[in-house]
């Protein structure tokens, strides 16, 4: 059976740091990360932020299409609503796929810091920097991170996996036996 996976958590968390390194494990799985897929859309620099409502339907349709295909995907997206995330579960659903719901965290703080601490020079990077800071810096952070333990409560099935910081390796096993069945629950790199 194919798979989607859907790898949320706050900026900076390690989420596309994670799924690159699955999809070297895992030939033919599509590292659908959205972020990657900004610059193809002219306007991508403005910071109004619309790129993302051009291309969340074009990264379902990416996804059905992989799928369909008898591929599996994962998705690193931090998406805060119930619907934004059951968006992608029901392009499973139709492919008949499994969608795994895997969610990256740390305490706020920590998240906070993660993104601050974060190097990458890259264009896309920079901009985000530049947009997280007209909206208010570590408050727009910390509000999005607020935002995402709201959506947990309300996604009693998504396993949260403890992201330490400098603790890659450990994060990925950890990811990888949470996707070979462990239950719901928080996991970390010392379990």
């Amino acid at each position: 059976m194919t798979v989607l996976i859907h790898l949320n958590g706050p900026p900076g968390i390690g989420k596309s740091t994670l799924s690159a390194r699955y999809v070297e494990q895992h030939p033919g799985t599509l590292n659908l990360d959205i972020d990657q897929l900004h610059r193809l859309v002219g306007g991508w620099r403005s910071e109004d932020g619309r790129t993302h409502d051009v291309l969340r339907p074009i990264a379902l349709a990416m996804a059905a299409a992989h799928l369909a295909g008898g591929r599996d995907v994962i998705v690193p997206q931090d998406l805060a609503t119930s619907v934004e995330v059951d968006a992608f579960a029901q392009v499973a659903d139709e492919q008949g796929a499994d969608f795994r719901e895997i969610v990256l965290l740390a305490d706020k703080r920590e998240s906070l810091d993660r993104f601050e601490r974060h190097e990458d020079g890259s264009e896309w990077a920079e901009h985000n920097r530049r947009v997280v800071a007209r909206h208010g810096g570590p408050v727009f952070l910390g509000e999005l991170h607020d935002r995402l333990l709201e959506l947990l409560r309300q996604r009693p099935s998504a396993v949260v996996i403890t992201s330490e910081p400098d603790a890659v390796e450990e994060t990925y096993a950890v990811l990888e036996q949470a996707l070979r069945g462990r239950p719901a629950g928080r996991l970390g790199p010392q379990d």
